[in-house]
């Protein structure tokens, strides 16, 4: 994995505060928590209503409680493309991840190969695809290639968490690395329209940072989650989207024969 791409990955998960409003403004009608959609007063005889979301609030303001939402969720899902800068390929990111440092998932490389992976405590599994393999053995002999490839594709394998092959990865799989700094930079994000997510109902956020475009979309239903991010224009440009806030990491030891990399390498 290139550190560019994690770099990217970075910023675009640490859009949701990043991109924050200056002010978390208060509705009377509205926790911290929520949404504000409770339903109106109903004059006699008539149904209640819903509230229109987020109600007299601003942009910035929808935001910085996104933000809280989200940063404080123990556990998320992201999923989504990253711009590799150093190789002009994707990265392919479907990743469930926890503030406790584990992770399942499934990393891309832009049709140059892919790996799953599971971090529980201080062991890695990983299964790397043929076609990664062979791109990460550029350089190499064909025999040793082949050897590499005969012994390792499509087989799980082990590591120490500390080990040179897991590290490459390290970076999706702490939640609290990913969102680190994300408190750190105001700015104004300006209202869209209602939309939804996979099915979820949201509201969209739009911002500017210099050449950067972006636009949020923020659950109008339960908390405030995060739920997707365009970045529409500027350097890199993608979107990543998060699901499955404070739900268990999937981590359990990979059924059937592992390989041991650790005793491979001496």
């Amino acid at each position: 994995m290139r550190r560019t791409a994690l770099a990217a990955l970075c910023i675009a998960a640490a859009a949701t505060a990043g991109l924050t409003g200056c002010g978390p403004g208060q509705n009377q009608d509205q926790s911290d928590s929520g949404t504000g959609t409770s339903s109106a007063s109903a004059a006699p005889g008539k149904p209640a209503g819903k509230k229109e979301a987020f109600a007299g609030l601003t942009g910035g303001e929808i935001a910085d409680r996104a933000t809280k939402a989200t940063t404080g969720a123990s556990s998320l899902r992201m999923k989504g493309d990253i711009p590799d800068d150093e190789s002009g390929g994707i990265i392919s990111v479907d990743v469930t991840l926890n503030k406790k440092g584990e992770c399942a998932g499934t990393i891309g490389m832009g049709g140059k190969g892919k790996a799953e992976l599971i971090k529980t405590g201080e062991t890695v599994y990983m299964k790397f695809d043929e076609a990664l393999l062979r791109e990460q053995s550029k350089g190499e002999s064909k025999s040793d290639t082949d050897a590499v490839v005969a012994m390792l594709a499509g087989k799980w394998t082990r590591t120490k968490a500390t080990g040179a092959d897991a590290k490459e990865f390290e970076d999706f799989c702490d939640l609290g690395t990913v969102l680190d700094g994300a408190e750190d930079t105001n700015s104004d994000a300006g209202r869209g329209k209602a939309t939804t997510v996979d099915g979820a109902p949201a509201i969209t956020l739009h911002v500017k940072d210099g050449k950067d475009r972006y636009t949020l979309f923020v659950a109008t239903e339960g908390k405030p989650y995060l739920l997707r991010i365009d970045s529409t224009a500027g350097a890199d440009q993608g979107s990543i989207f998060f699901s499955d806030f404070d739900k268990p990491v999937p981590t359990a030891k990979p059924a059937g024969a592992i390989l041991d990399l650790d005793t491979l390498g001496g």
